[in-house]
């Protein structure tokens, strides 16, 4: 399972690959791992050691899969926190040493380890045998997936822990095999397309799952359901009135506290503002209506009536969260016979 992820398809026939995806060069290898995972230092074990890299990318929607090895042994530290970036490093053969909390934790062939650069301190150590099927998945997808499907954010007693995940014979083995399995070819209509949105929801809600799980977070009844009641009945509010967007304040008045109380609460048990939350509601009513109100609605139309005028921030916006433009969804509704 992976051992020829994105060297050969299916059939055992080679993957062609734009660009170099081996290098015995130092700085085409530093290079190379700056753009797909983030700056960081590198340090070989034996320090007149030349690379035998092996760098082929592909991207899932915005998270970035790597056949990856330096072909001699390395340590890595300082990573760079700003660049926001989730680590998923899967061995298929070789080492790694990872830091974590307590003592260091070793994942060998078909076993995984995730680390949040942009929460805590990291370093890593491997073999001169290493060979990788790495993730680089930016933190606000993943908080984007939690929102979405577990109604909140986890705070850093989750994104801080740096774990070792699945195993051999895992479901997200699995996962990872089947996902590699797609991008043997272009995934249609490109990298923002319809199945790379699907593959990469899938790979970061099944992340998140095993994560918590490893972190031993539930993250159906855990921080979920100790909201209170004043934020769950925000919460009903903000959805069922989406459209009309009631201010901040006005809600809080209507569960009987402080807009201040009310954003410390969201922050607390969601992860996120109010704002925020009614923001992401707003987005998906429009969603939905563009795909399912009559073909001779416009796009600004319907996004007036919920009541986006700024048009611009608005595409920002939806092709952040959903993939793709409002325009496109749109188009999708318009090919549909009613």
């Amino acid at each position: 399972m992976l051992e020829e992820a994105l060297v050969l398809d299916a059939a055992g026939r080679p993957i062609r690959h734009g660009g170099r995806t081996h290098s015995a060069d130092w700085d085409e290898v530093q290079d190379f791992c700056r753009t797909v995972y983030m700056p960081y230092r590198v340090r070989p074990l034996d320090r007149h050691a030349r690379p035998d890299a092996t760098m082929i990318p592909a991207r899932v929607g915005r998270v970035t899969m790597t056949r990856f090895a330096y072909g001699t042994g390395i340590f890595l530290d300082q990573f760079d926190p700003a660049a926001g970036r989730i680590l998923v490093l899967n061995t298929l053969r070789g080492a790694l040493r990872h830091q974590t909390a307590a003592e260091p934790e070793t994942t060998g062939a078909g076993e995984s380890f995730v680390v949040d650069c942009s929460r805590t301190d990291y370093w890593l150590e491997g073999n001169d045998q290493h060979m990788q099927l790495n993730l680089t998945v930016p933190h606000e997808v993943m908080e984007e997936t939690a929102e979405r499907w577990f109604g909140f954010v986890p705070d850093d007693s989750l994104w801080t822990q740096r774990v070792k995940i699945g195993g051999p014979q895992s479901p997200w083995l699995k996962l990872l095999d089947y996902v590699a399995g797609r991008m043997a070819g272009p995934l249609p209509p490109g990298p923002d397309g319809a199945l790379a949105r699907h593959l990469e929801e899938i790979l970061c809600l099944e992340l998140l799952r095993e994560w918590a799980a490893a972190a031993r977070i539930r993250l159906e009844d855990g921080a979920r359901a100790a909201a209170p009641h004043y934020v769950r009945r925000a919460e009903e509010i903000l959805a069922a009135e989406a459209r009309e967007a009631p201010t901040i304040g006005e809600v809080a008045q209507r569960v009987g506290v402080s807009a201040r109380t009310l954003s410390g609460g969201f922050q607390r048990f969601r992860g996120l503002s109010p704002r925020a939350f009614l923001a992401a509601r707003r987005l998906e009513g429009l969603k939905a209506e563009l795909e399912t109100a009559p073909a001779e609605r416009t796009v600004a139309d319907i996004a007036a009536d919920w009541g986006f005028s700024n048009f611009g921030a608005l595409a920002g916006q939806y092709r952040r969260r959903f993939g793709e433009l409002p325009s496109h969804t749109r188009t999708r509704r318009r090919g549909r016979p009613d």
